[in-house]
């Protein structure tokens, strides 16, 4: 992904920094609510590919009941890219953790991040779908034991 200032600005308006805080902070509010022990924060930095990049978004299941390696072995083309994005994405995930921690979306405690959202209940549309999917994300992924097994299995690799 081209750096920010070089990007359509239809993509530079939808990966601001407060989007991508709020879509990091209902991650890992949804995270936090399955699993009850908040997120490592490295997931801050890679979970929010599979809701902000469209192809991902438009095939995540439609509950939690499908399992994350099944998902991954029914979408090859799509987790065959999954960490180039992750690495182009990286300064704008970064952004939006500063702007989450410095507005009070996020807060982080020995490694782990709390995600309070505020309300969503009055988005719409595109909006709406990405707040979904994020929290889907968030749940999903608290299903995996240890975070090395959720990035090897997204590959992604630190």
């Amino acid at each position: 992904m081209p750096s920010p200032a070089r990007q359509p600005q239809p993509v530079a308006a939808f990966l601001n920094p407060a989007m991508v805080a709020l879509v990091q902070s209902v991650i890992s509010h949804g995270y936090e609510g399955k699993r009850g022990q908040a997120m490592v924060w490295p997931l801050t930095l890679v979970l929010p590919v599979l809701v902000l990049h469209r192809s991902t978004r438009e095939t995540l299941p439609a509950t939690t009941r499908t399992h994350l390696p099944t998902w991954v072995a029914r979408n090859p083309a799509l987790v065959a890219g999954f960490g180039a994005r992750v690495a182009s994405t990286l300064p704008l995930f970064r952004d939006g953790l500063r702007f989450g921690l410095r507005h009070g979306l996020l807060g982080v405690d020995t490694g782990r991040v709390h995600g309070t959202p505020p309300s969503t209940r009055r988005a719409e549309g595109e909006l709406q779908d990405l707040l979904r999917s994020a929290q889907l994300v968030g749940r999903w992924t608290a299903t995996i034991d240890q975070p090395s097994t959720l990035l090897a299995l997204l590959g992604v690799r630190v």
